[in-house]
């Protein structure tokens, strides 16, 4: 993907500002930027095109949560005295406005980023886009409803307990929580500085997950931020294996919501993902940590000095009482609950030993805006009950829209382990009905094959097994024989000869992990070898080839065109 918009970036910041007017939402924005100085920002990102720049978020607009720092303007984290002008501007947001993205200003949300309703602000209540009698989901809660109402094209959110995933999904948006420390927190009031992510919102998946590659990468002046492993899985099987909760973890949902993800799942096996029933408890039990447990003093760590110096500050009473309780906790049950993380992200690692991904309800029941100000605690802790635990055990998350019952909004997510993000995404597309997209477009090594790991053939598996993404169709230059080799099974290898003297042969690109390409190279058989190959449109890959003796003792096969067409039995070129 390279642009989003067919409009200039002057275009779409005038048809922003109409669309804010139209809209007449202000409590979305805490501060929203003048349309003569985004309008110089959009002149600027046009002037860098013009230059030759490849700016591929150039024609889009954005929102920053009003907890994430952007320099010259204030910081308020929904707490007008806690307020401060940033003196720099955090690297994930740096790093969209490099790549040619403009900001439009600074949304709303729970106050210090507590809460998953929206509703926990001195600048007022954020309602949900579609159905402003419900709330519009927290602490998010204005860069979705930013989102879902058009008036930018994607946002960021921060995440630490679901505060990117439930406003996505009381908005009908895609939320992507990465794994933690892939986009640097630097630049972000904390939360919980050990569990805080940022996170990104979007209509599609494509776009979702093209400004959240863009905001993935090191920051050496972070210490929690994070690079992709060697081994990491770039994609998800071709029919992967979900896990979905058993009943009894179900009936937290509410009535609608239970029948909302009974038939998501029933559509899920449509399509041809295997779902299986799988017990989650210890993993809620862990959710509960957050803040039932002595976890919640890193709420007081982040603002609890704040909190109790400024008593006489426009503090939300429900989450100045969460801050100020976290300090009574004693060290002795940190540690114990330390321990309880770990033996939860145990079962977890077992867990994702026999499934793929976990496919949940985003959050619970999507509450009435008067009902959560009259019980503004229990329905919250509700609202957690499947969100709370990914950030705490480590894992990734991709929250998409899904059927629901009228007069409110559905969600699902799908989890995966630590760095399994292109996992989530791979299972959300095909929960959403929509193409996959790509969060890690550069990662790994280019692998060619054109024969028996080629998708339908006998060893396929192999490369899904290792989280090798299919790239495109490719072929070779002009300048290889195929022979037929004697194994089991049946398999061809290529030879090069000098130029000219073969012929293109068809195959297919992989991205395939470095320690994927390792553990490939190591198990494959002999007379069987990898080497570097100039792919005909110019790619440069790792590709098959095969000891000279073996191709001596081989069947030539070249003039069938292919292997494909070789196990069909007619050369190409032929009706055979």
């Amino acid at each position: 993907m390279t642009t989003t918009l067919d409009a200039t970036p002057t275009e779409r910041v005038r048809t922003a500002f109409a669309r804010v007017a139209e809209c007449a939402r202000p409590e979305v924005w805490i501060h929203l930027r003048p349309e003569s100085d985004v309008l110089s920002d959009a002149m600027s990102a046009e002037g860098r095109v013009a230059a030759g720049e490849e700016l591929p978020l150039a024609g889009t607009v954005f929102a920053v949560k009003d907890n994430i720092d952007v320099a010259g303007l204030p910081t308020t984290a929904a707490c007008p005295e806690f307020a401060y002008i940033a003196e720099a501007t955090s690297p994930a947001v740096t790093r969209l406005l490099d790549a040619g993205a403009v900001l439009l200003g600074k949304t709303n949300l729970d106050q210090f980023a507590t809460g998953l309703v929206g509703a926990r602000s001195p600048y007022g209540i954020v309602r949900a886009a579609e159905h402003p009698e419900r709330v519009s989901g927290g602490s998010s809660s204005g860069s979705a409803v930013a989102v879902s109402l058009g008036l930018v094209d994607f946002a960021l959110g921060t995440d630490t307990a679901g505060s990117g995933r439930v406003p996505a999904a009381f908005n009908r948006v895609v939320g992507i929580k990465p794994t933690l420390g892939l986009v640097p927190t630097r630049g972000v009031v904390p939360a919980c500085a050990d569990f805080d992510s940022v996170t990104v919102m979007a209509p599609t998946l494509d776009l979702a997950a093209h400004a959240m590659s863009i905001m993935v990468g090191p920051d050496a002046a972070d210490p929690r931020s994070r690079v992709w492993p060697r081994d990491v899985v770039l994609a998800a099987p071709g029919q992967p294996r979900v896990g979905v909760p058993v009943d009894a973890q179900l009936e937290v949902l509410s009535d609608s919501y239970r029948r909302s993800f009974a038939a998501t799942v029933a559509c899920v096996e449509q399509v041809g993902i295997e779902v299986v029933r799988v017990d989650i408890a210890p993993l809620l039990a862990a959710a509960r940590l957050l803040y039932d447990g002595a976890l919640v003093a890193e709420r007081f760590d982040a603002v609890g000095e704040f909190v109790v110096a400024n008593p006489s500050a426009a503090l939300d009473p429900t989450v100045a009482d969460i801050i100020r309780r976290a300090a009574d906790k004693p060290a002795h049950e940190f540690v114990r609950d330390t321990g309880s993380l770990i033996a939860a992200k145990h079962y977890a690692a077992e867990l994702f030993a026999d499934v793929d991904a976990l496919l949940l309800p985003t959050t619970t029941e999507h509450p009435f805006v008067d009902d959560v100000v009259a019980d503004p605690l229990e329905i919250n802790r509700r609202l957690g009950t499947f969100t709370n635990f990914c950030n705490l055990l480590d894992m990734a998350s991709v929250a998409v829209p899904a059927a629901g019952e009228p007069g409110e909004s559905f969600g699902v997510m799908t989890v995966a382990p630590a760095f399994g993000d292109q996992v989530a995404l791979d299972v959300a597309a095909r929960v959403a009905g929509t193409d996959t997209a790509v969060v890690a477009p550069d990662e790994g090594v280019l692998l060619a094959v054109f024969g028996a790991h080629l998708r339908g053939q006998p060893l396929h598996h192999q490369l899904e097994a290792l989280g090798a993404r299919f790239e495109r169709a490719a072929a070779t230059t002009d300048d290889y024989l195929m022979v037929r080799l004697d194994s089991v099974p049946p398999k061809p290898g290529l030879v090069r000869v000098p130029e000219g003297g073969g012929r293109s042969l068809p195959g297919e690109l992989y991205r395939i992990s470095q320690a994927g390409l390792g553990a490939f190279l190591a198990a494959l058989p002999e007379p069987m070898a990898l080497t570097a190959m100039t792919l005909a449109d110019g790619t440069t890959a790792v590709g098959f080839t095969c000891t000279p003796a073996a191709a001596a003792a081989g069947v030539d096969i070249t003039e069938f065109g292919g292997w494909r067409a070789f196990l069909a039995g007619a050369p190409a070129g032929t009706d055979g």
